[in-house]
């Protein structure tokens, strides 16, 4: 047991590895078996540093913690955050060397054991899960969604991007091993992370047509080429039309697809400027 203290007065706190801190589907500290409640301050410093492989310099934290804020005033709610996790008793969970700030290494973040997890699926580096519906709820699960600081964008496109490979992954070994059920929850995962990504709708289309789901399939592909064509003014790709087609489904090419809203209005807009000019 090692003990750890702030620069100043301030007693961060005592090493140990009773202390879980969770991210996943919202803000959530445990030490030893109990829930700690914490102020909202304490948190956000608790979650920016474990997003911090190497931890943080502590004028750096405070910038990006309190970016609304002069250079002092950010300096001094860093010190009021520190001092409000050790009147909460949060046993070992920040480590102060000289002026950087470190989450401790024996506090468990829930994100950093679903990253390993989701890692070694996308890279196919370990063998099926036995129960692949536990992974496949952990990886649903969004990076504190109800936060609306910047410093949380960046690792908040990391979390999704590393989730959706995983599913990914997942699902595309779970069909060609014939579990089409597993496949095909893994596969909505992720369509609902991110809607636009084709190889995940492609996976999906792949499963209901190996479960002989035909109209579940043509169903899919359309709902997807109306969400492309609406929002972003795109087709989905020939790759993607062909699994449709190969099945004896017709699939109208893209030249024979009304435009997309966008293009019309911007030829609306053009048309009535030439006339404007003439």
């Amino acid at each position: 047991m090692r003990m750890r203290y702030a620069l100043g007065s301030c007693t961060v706190g005592v090493v140990s590895a009773k202390a879980v801190l969770k991210l996943l589907s919202g803000f959530d500290f445990i030490y030893d078996g109990g829930r700690v409640t914490l102020p909202l301050a304490a948190q956000r410093l608790l979650a920016f540093l474990a997003l911090q492989s190497d931890g943080m310099h502590r004028t750096v934290a405070s910038e990006q913690l309190w970016p609304d804020c002069d250079p002092s005033r950010a300096g001094a709610n860093l010190r009021s955050a520190l001092c409000q996790a050790r009147r909460a008793r949060t046993a070992a969970v920040i480590e102060i060397a000289g002026p950087r700030l470190h989450l401790a290494h024996t506090v468990r973040v829930d994100l950093h054991e679903t990253w390993a997890q989701a890692r070694t699926l996308a890279e196919r580096a370990s063998p099926l899960p036995a129960a692949p519906d536990v992974i496949v709820g952990a990886l649903g699960r969004e990076l504190l969604p109800c936060w609306t600081d910047d410093w949380l964008t960046l690792e908040r496109e990391r979390w999704d991007q590393m989730r959706v490979h995983a599913l990914e992954s997942l699902a595309q070994r779970m069909h060609d091993e014939q579990q089409y059920l597993a496949a095909l929850e893994a596969a909505l995962v992720a369509v609902a992370i991110d809607p636009v990504r084709e190889t995940a709708h492609r996976i999906l289309i792949e499963v209901h047509i190996a479960e002989g789901n035909h109209a579940c399939a043509v169903k899919t592909y359309q709902e997807y080429q109306a969400f492309l064509q609406r929002e972003l003014g795109v087709f989905p790709s020939p790759q993607m039309m062909k699994i449709v087609q190969d099945i004896g489904i017709p699939v109208p090419p893209p030249a024979d697809l009304s435009p997309p809203a966008a293009v019309a209005q911007a030829r609306t807009r053009t048309g009535a400027r030439s006339r404007t000019l003439a």
